[in-house]
């Protein structure tokens, strides 16, 4: 069986999804409004922001396209936390979109700091 190809765009655009669904159960008041449009603008914004990355034309350009998907997941992460406090959701339902942030903070930092490494390098 062969192993499975690890593909972080199409882990993005599942992301994407999850935020999409999870604004969509915010409650129609207007706090709910107001976070889900900021949620939702932050939290499918990394997927494209990470194809622009793949098309950088430097490597300068690519890890300056790849903090930017950093900082709009940083961004979804104090969303989270708002909705979290507030309570306008089950924690069952915010706890995994909370879980996949931070692991894609993780992986975004780590490839960050591997590309400047490598950018000095060459």
């Amino acid at each position: 069986m062969p192993a499975q190809k690890y593909d972080l765009e199409d882990r993005l655009v599942d992301y994407a999804s999850l935020v999409v669904e999870l604004t969509e159960a915010l409650p129609s008041t207007r706090a709910g409004n107001h976070f889900a449009g900021q949620l939702l603008r932050s939290g499918t914004a990394a997927a494209p922001n990470y194809g622009e990355a793949q098309a950088a034309e430097s490597r300068r350009d690519f890890v300056h396209k790849l903090g930017i998907c950093l900082k709009e997941l940083r961004e979804s992460r104090i969303w989270l936390r708002i909705v979290q406090r507030r309570t306008l959701l089950k924690a069952s339902v915010v706890e995994p979109v909370s879980r996949e942030t931070e692991e894609l903070i993780r992986i975004f930092k780590t490839s960050i700091a591997t590309a400047k490494r490598n950018e000095a390098k060459h």
